[in-house]
This record gives C-alpha cells, sequence and structure tokens, in this order.
C-alpha cells in the first residue's frame, strides 16, 4: 500500500558530503515519524536519525553535528544531509516510516525502502 524509495547514495571521498532522499508515495493519510537507520556489513542495522511530524529530531551520537535530517511534509518526502563523511559511514541507508493509511483507524504502520549504499573511502 505504502512504497519508500531512496536516493542519493554514491562513492564519496573522506571529509566529503551526500544528500540522500526519501520519496514516499501509496495509500497515506498521514506519516508521523520520518527515520533513517543504516547497516554496515556484519553489524546490526542502527537508527541515525529520525524527525517527526512536528519537525523534532533526534540522531545517533556518532552522526550528531555532521548529519541533518528534513522533511517535507506536504510533498511526503524526507533528506539527510551528511556532511564530514567518515570510512566508518560506510553501509547501506535505510529509510524508515511510520503511517497512517485509513482516515477510519488510527493505527500507524511501518514501512521500509530498499536501501541505497554510501561508501566512504579514497
Amino acid at each position: 500500500q505504502v512504497q519508500l524509495v531512496e536516493s542519493g547514495g554514491g562513492l564519496v571521498q573522506p571529509g566529503g558530503s551526500l544528500r540522500l532522499s526519501c520519496a514516499a508515495s501509496g495509500s497515506i493519510v498521514s506519516i508521523n515519524t520520518m527515520g533513517w537507520y543504516r547497516q554496515a556489513p556484519g553489524k546490526q542495522r542502527e537508527l541515525v536519525a529520525v524527525i517527526t511530524s512536528a519537525g523534532n529530531t533526534n540522531y545517533a551520537d556518532s552522526v550528531k553535528g555532521r548529519f541533518t535530517i528534513s522533511r517535507d511534509n506536504a510533498k511526503n518526502t524526507g533528506n539527510l544531509q551528511m556532511n564530514s563523511l567518515k570510512p566508518e559511514d560506510t553501509a547501506v541507508y535505510y529509510c524508515n516510516a511510520l503511517v497512517r493509511i485509513s482516515i477510519f483507524r488510527r493505527e500507524e504502520y511501518e514501512y521500509w525502502g530498499q536501501g541505497t549504499q554510501v561508501t566512504v573511502s579514497s
């Protein structure tokens, strides 16, 4: 019913920047929270950043001060600006959203994008 599509990943040198985007479409009444997760080889998927519908944000300590999460409620899109990238940031990045899909029911459902690869290397 709902699809999330990430874009903007790629190869960048240490200290460089990338901007990831997430486009949500389908049977969307409203989106509560939007977030970004990442998973490096051999590691568990971890939360990178989250933003509420009101614009409140939280970040993992490892990215605080370097990454900025944002969203456009009218367009159902989200973004993750990544600056001062480090090799440790190399991972597949996933968009996540809690979505209300019915005007009659208030339940929220969790959806995931397919992931986009970010590689930080010289």
